[in-house]
């Protein structure tokens, strides 16, 4: 029987993608558990299949008010983390410098805890790890951690994209993202895809819910608006390419083998560009607080927030030029 492996990414659906080079080679040597948010059932099947997947969202994860105790669900947790130390781990593993999984790694008992230390949390492992460089990509952390384990993976320029079916030439433009502090406004997002079309390439807007009553007044009547993983999956195997916000889309488009172009405003391309080796990224203004973790010191973030279309707009271009070349669009 292969050892049991307990992996912990609690965050963003754009980390769980990093994550899944990882987690595809692990489920071949590892009988592997992930406690993930929900929307990781949604990824399992398609690229990590064997891997038994434990819906969990960590009230910790919040953007605001993560420490209000009384309105934790606790019981469930309780039984969640019962459930869990069942299971009899012999390896327990979390890629973030993060004290809160390291104690979750001790609670359920996994007999190995691998991390990296951070605040005094190395009392809760049993083997601390030495953290990446700083300015490495978070992918990084995953290899460091499969060296400790015996799994290989290949450095990130590397990696191979799944093989790319017949797609359709559509552009699609995601405008939405996890926070505010990291989306492009929405009026240069249109005035992008009026550029686009006026190239005659196909575009496709893609939102979040919060978006789409904007996009309807401002005449985009066909927009997108998924509201599960799985519906944005069915979005993605039909495009071309995908320009979007610095957000989980991406990083998901990337790993179905998409091209993408990623505008970027207070997180680092150096930590967060999408793995996929056509990826490009385009950054926002230089800020000194940056990366700031998406909690702005300004009323707003101009990195993105004042970021010209002007600017944009001839880096998209070449983009689009070279995946998806005019010749393919149909008239």
């Amino acid at each position: 029987m292969k050892p049991k492996l307990f992996i912990i990414e609690l965050w963003g659906l754009g980390d769980l993608v990093i994550a899944s080079p990882f987690l595809r080679v692990a489920a071949e040597q590892f009988d592997v558990t992930l406690l993930a948010k929900p929307y990781a059932l949604d990824l399992q099947p398609r690229f990590w299949p064997s891997v038994k997947v434990f819906p969990f969202i960590a009230p910790w994860t919040a953007f605001r008010n993560k420490y209000h105790l009384w309105r934790w669900p606790l019981p469930e947790m309780f039984l969640l983390l019962r459930t869990l130390a069942a299971e009899h781990f012999q390896y327990g593993f979390s890629a973030r410098w993060d004290p809160r999984d390291h104690l979750l790694l001790k609670i359920v008992g996994a007999k190995e805890r691998l991390g990296f230390p951070r605040i005094g949390s190395g009392v809760f492992l049993t083997r601390s790890l030495a953290r990446p460089a700083p300015d490495a990509h978070r992918y990084e952390s995953w290899r460091v951690a499969g060296k400790a384990l015996g799994i290989v993976l290949p450095p990130r320029d590397q990696l191979v994209p799944p093989p790319a079916p017949k797609r359709e030439k559509t552009i699609l433009l995601h405008t939405g993202a996890r926070l505010p502090a990291r989306v492009w406004p929405l009026e240069n997002w249109r005035a992008l895809a009026l550029h686009l079309r006026r190239k005659n390439y196909t575009v496709r807007v893609v939102c979040d819910p919060h978006q789409e009553n904007w996009w309807k007044e401002n005449g985009e009547s066909n927009v997108a608006c998924p509201r599960t993983v799985t519906a944005l999956l069915s979005l993605i195997d039909r495009a071309g390419a995908m320009i979007g916000n610095c957000s989980g889309p991406g990083h998901l488009a990337a790993a179905c083998g998409v091209p993408t172009c990623t505008i970027f405003g207070p997180s680092l391309i150096e930590w967060f560009a999408p793995l996929h080796p056509q990826a490009e990224c385009i950054t926002g203004r230089p800020c000194p607080y940056k990366p700031c973790s998406d909690y702005c010191y300004f009323p707003k973030a101009f990195c993105i927030q004042d970021l010209s279309e002007d600017v944009v707009w001839p880096r998209v271009e070449q983009f689009v030029q070279k995946r998806v070349p005019l010749d393919a669009v149909p008239a």
